[in-house]
């Protein structure tokens, strides 16, 4: 069983990818925003979290699970047959960022997204200067760790051209 794990900067395409595969191969897909916040927004216990990621690995023989959040990717790991870091370049997730359609599962409305933008590309622009959970750091050192299979993204092209 194919059990995929994407991880990236925000806007690196982590979603788009995602998505793809899920539809390609008809694998679970799990967003870890959807486990990663509390209304307000404010940071879920890591805990909850987590056991919301093992009941969906126990759930899902297959599946695909994306995000930016190093801890939660900790979780899923072990369970883990092919990890894909995208790392297209800071530009790039800007690029994304600035052209992402509307995520209902996120957001309100449109409107609300586009009002969060410029939080959005500080946040972008810090990954290489950022030394937390959601750092171009522990990407990567989520990445050397992993001894299974694992591929590097670092061009948009490369994103889209990635076929599992």
């Amino acid at each position: 069983m194919t059990r995929y794990l994407v991880v990236g900067n925000s806007g690196s395409g982590k979603s788009t990818l995602a998505t793809r595969l899920a539809a390609q191969h008809g694998l679970a897909h799990l967003d870890l925003d959807t486990l990663a916040w509390l209304p307000g927004p404010k940071r879920a216990p890591i805990a909850d979290s987590a056991a919301g990621i093992d009941a969906f690995v126990a759930a899902h023989p297959a599946w695909v699970i994306e995000g930016c959040y190093a801890d939660l990717l900790e979780v899923a790991l072990p369970h883990t047959t092919r990890l894909v870091f995208l790392n297209p370049g800071v530009a790039a997730c800007i690029a994304n960022a600035r052209a992402r359609p509307w995520e209902p599962h996120k957001y309100a409305s449109k409107e609300a997204q586009d009002a969060n933008l410029d939080m959005l590309i500080g946040w972008i622009q810090d990954y290489e200067r950022r030394r937390d959970e959601f750092s171009l750091a522990a990407h990567r050192a989520l990445f050397d760790g992993f001894a299974g299979d694992k591929h590097e993204l670092t061009s948009r092209e490369a994103i889209a051209a990635f076929a599992a």
